[in-house]
């Protein structure tokens, strides 16, 4: 037990920081000198509510109001001003309130209020100070009429044609100075978008004439000429240089050196490419005009390929002649071919830990065609310091997995669909994996993957992926005492669940929508939505074969019997901005696998399981349900304890999942030792249930009059250290309601919160009638948001 009154005291500490952190509250003027004031209220009146947010944004950042948290940072970490940690306190000083005033009143006067006058006064109360802006509006100036001025008639046909799709300025609306530069970048995209490649913005100018006493605009469009030339000229795309350096950006030496075709010419200094490797991504051709989103666009899917660490946007240089051609060239670096990647995880909670180490091997150009090699091995580990706990050591469980995936930059099919377009680079995986899963004392079982997977984007948000062919095979073998031990107490579901030898085929489809918006603050809906079916090919072979059948009456491939089921699973996630990096985020999180036809039973790697950092924070991964079920449902006894522990983190599984997670994420700190600060408070809830009513698994069935007494909620909260290339993350998350107890009983955050960090009468009653101590808090460590 003294590994777990260690790992106890480290949850204490760790939970003590998070608060001390979060709910830090010490005076914010402590630093001040005599006659300093900290600005912590700004109040914008007399103004239209519309604009009277954005305002504030137009005060000097000096005058903006601290952060409390990151003012206690820089108090608690910056002594004298030497580090750079947290923010500095924001002291009133008269120059700016005046410079923030000309800002406010230069911001209302450009919507449209030509005679608006801004005032300030300031309020001073206990060393805190207040700015307040008075504003005198006026008038609001509306467009009378709109007209241009444009003597190249090409451009004037392009830029009437498309002034009705993207122009803000209207007669009738109000005038508005940020909607004249809207139109000039936005008319600017369309000339580069048209072929002309020598246009700049400022040929675009606006000349409007204000009316004062009627308070109204006429506004004229004017887009000027070049100097010395009758019309703006039309460029087309003449030929393509690509040249691809060493990894360590060198162009000395020897190249392969190809002239592809009429346009591209291929020199590579590297010896690694094959040239349609990168001219498969080149979207300007010959002859076409030049456009500057192609440009782009090829910039972007090169990078895509994730085998260059530079790529710059194509460079155009004219030709010579008067046949206005640009030649093109393309200058990139690939990134270092192989590399390999360690990562890790460690959890604990109470007498339980372990940790999860992984290890990626990548080769970044097999075959010069930039495909990804990948070969990935996983160990995890989970010990358990309680009284019965079976094994070696402490051992509880162990999960070994290693695989290779190639993954191919194009889809490789006798059918064409998905080719390289403008919306993403399509990807061939062809992936290959074994695992092995080992519980001392229970059970050893290997599985074996095979799988063809397509890849490839739809829309900018719609994402498919297609795996035409899954081929597993799994095998199972229980320990002789343990398979005895479940034989004398007819637990013969255990044992075909875990036990069996087991050959299937399947296919799945994965559909994603808004995937490209996750990671931002904005307001938008994703969806991922996943259907998986095994076991019909076989089943069809079998029956025309008619294969012979096992002693459970099931047909069987190549002497083993072979799974049907069909498994669907979403998750629909809405996120709302509520202004800044504050952020609501609501998940559902549904799931059902069926068996069915040659299988009366899900295998075992295709059962749902609850809880982990990505689920019901509150619970380890697999100790939550299936429904109201209770583990002290094996009874008491020497026995009752012994199965009860081989068959910890297997019997907690079902065919149905249920997951909704409520989180509210806002920034804590802007510096926090290099990093940006962020924290949530999260609620999760739900379970899994079993499809049918099981004895081994009493009251886990699914029933829809039964769905809030046997879900589970968790609740929470957390701090993520945002480093840039990576999010680090703690959480810590309370059980609130448990639904393996009846009644009130189960809000045992409510009932039972004396025993939140000691053991009581609640406590100790688990630990006698459940074999193991009862936690009502899990720390979860993790790299990246949960969802």
């Amino acid at each position: 037990m003294k590994a777990y009154s260690k790992l106890y005291k480290y949850r204490l500490t760790i939970l003590s920081i998070l608060l001390v952190i979060i709910t830090s509250g010490c005076s914010i003027t402590r630093r001040l000198k005599g006659n300093e004031s900290l600005v912590r209220k700004i109040t914008i009146k007399g103004m239209d509510k519309e604009f009277a947010i954005a305002a504030e944004n137009y005060v000097d950042k000096e005058q903006q109001p601290n952060n409390v948290l990151n003012l206690q940072f820089y108090y608690l970490f910056s002594k004298n001003g030497k580090k750079d940690i947290g923010e500095a306190p924001r002291i009133l000083d008269s120059n700016l309130v005046e410079f923030s005033r000309l800002q406010i009143e230069k911001f209302i006067q450009s919507k449209g209020y030509l005679k608006a006058k801004v005032a300030d006064s300031i309020k001073i109360k206990k060393k805190k100070a207040e700015l307040i802006f008075t504003t005198v509006e006026g008038p609001m100036f509306r467009i009378r009429r709109i007209d241009d001025s444009i003597p190249d008639k090409k451009v004037q046909a392009l830029y009437r044609l498309n002034r009705p799709k993207f122009s803000h300025m209207q007669p009738g609306g109000r005038f508005d100075t940020d909607s004249l530069a809207y139109d000039r970048d936005e008319f600017f995209q369309i000339m580069k978008r048209n072929g002309y490649f020598d246009f700049y913005r400022q040929y675009i100018n606006f000349d409007y004439d204000s009316t004062y006493n009627a308070s109204v605009v006429d506004i004229k469009t004017v887009i000027d000429n070049p100097a010395d030339k009758p019309a703006h000229p039309i460029y087309t795309i003449n030929n393509t240089l690509i040249t691809i350096a060493k990894s360590n950006g060198s162009t000395r030496g020897k190249a392969d050196t190809l002239q592809v075709d009429s346009q591209f010419r291929f020199v590579d200094f590297s010896g690694k490419f094959k040239p349609h490797t990168v001219i498969d991504y080149v979207f300007q051709k010959k002859g076409e005009l030049f456009n500057a989103d192609k440009q782009s666009l090829t910039t972007s899917r090169l990078s895509e390929l994730n085998v260059f660490r530079n790529v710059p946007n194509p460079t155009y240089e004219k030709l010579a002649d008067s046949t206005n051609r640009l030649n093109s060239k393309i200058d990139i670096v690939p990134l270092k071919q192989m590399t390999d990647r360690v990562e890790g995880e460690f959890l604990f909670s109470g007498g339980k830990y372990g940790y999860n180490v992984g290890n990626t091997f990548t080769d970044r150009n097999i075959f010069k065609q930039a495909a990804i090699l990948q070969i990935k091995f996983n160990a995890s580990i989970l010990y358990d310091n309680g009284r019965n706990s079976v094994g070696s050591g402490g051992v509880e469980n162990q999960d070994f997995k290693i695989g290779a995936n190639l993954i191919y930059p194009r889809i490789i099919s006798p059918f064409d669909f998905a080719s390289p377009g403008k919306y993403g680079v399509p990807h061939t995986t062809f992936s290959t994996n074994y695992s092995l899963f080992f519980q001392k004392g229970l059970v050893e079982r290997t599985s074996f993957i095979n799988s063809l997977t397509y890849d490839f984007a739809e829309t900018a948000n719609k994402l498919h992926s297609i795996t035409p062919i899954d081929i597993e095979f799994s095998k199972g073998t229980i320990d002789p005492a343990a398979f005895q031990e479940l034989l004398s107490q007819n637990r013969y579901s255990y044992i075909y669940l875990i036990g069996r030898t087991v050959f299937t085929t399947g296919s799945q489809y994965t559909f994603q929508y808004n995937a490209n918006q996750l990671n931002t603050y904005g307001s938008f809906t994703y969806f991922r939505g996943t259907v998986d079916v095994g076991g019909n090919f076989l089943s069809g072979v079998s029956s025309i074969l008619n294969t012979p059948k096992d002693t459970l009456h099931q047909r069987t491939i190549f002497g083993y019997a072979f799974a049907q089921y069909t498994k669907g699973e979403v998750d629909l996630r809405l996120y709302r901005s509520l202004g800044g990096e504050r952020q609501f985020v609501f998940r559902f999180n549904p799931g059902i696998g069926v068996p069915y036809g040659n299988s009366n039973q899900l295998i075992f790697e295709k059962n749902f399981y609850a809880g982990g950092a990505n689920d019901i924070r509150a619970w380890l991964p697999r100790t939550l349900g299936p429904g109201q079920f209770n583990r002290a449902s094996y009874g008491t006894g020497l026995s009752a304890d012994t199965i009860r522990s081989r068959l910890k983190y297997l019997d907690q599984f079902g065919e149905i999942k249920i997951i909704a997670n409520a989180e509210f994420r806002y920034k804590l700190a802007d510096n926090f030792f290099g990093s940006i600060l962020r924290g949530a408070i999260f609620m999760d809830a739900g379970n899994v249930w079993r499809l049918h009513k099981e004895p081994e698994s009493p009251n886990g069935e699914f029933r829809f009059n039964n769905i809030l007494q046997s879900s589970a909620i968790g609740i929470g909260t957390g701090l993520r250290f945002d480093v840039g290339f990576f999010v680090f993350r703690l959480d810590a998350a309370f059980k609130f309601k448990d639904p393996q107890f009846n009644g009130a009983d189960q809000w045992v955050l409510i009932n039972h919160a004396n025993e939140l960090f000691h053991a009581g009468t609640f406590k100790n009653t688990y630990l006698q009638t459940n074999g193991e101590s009862y936690n009502f808090m899990q720390l979860n460590f993790g790299i990246g948001m949960p969802f």
